[in-house]
């Protein structure tokens, strides 16, 4: 719910393991599991996800 609301009101969205464990009730995710779902959702609304070209450049940070 967090991920399709963010995206409603314009925000953006970060996933993993650090926000949240489960995939759903009582079934651990992995990293990818909870990208995959993100990047679902934020396609079905319309949006994008961005290049890590583009997410270094929205968060100001240098090439590594």
């Amino acid at each position: 719910p967090m991920v399709a609301q963010s995206m409603l009101l314009g925000g953006h969205v970060r996933v993993g393991l650090e926000d949240n464990l489960y995939l759903s009730r009582g079934v651990f995710a992995t990293n990818a599991q909870l990208v995959e779902r993100a990047a679902t959702i934020a396609e079905n609304l319309g949006g994008r996800v961005q290049t890590p070209a583009e997410t270094r450049q929205t968060l100001g940070l240098r090439q590594p």
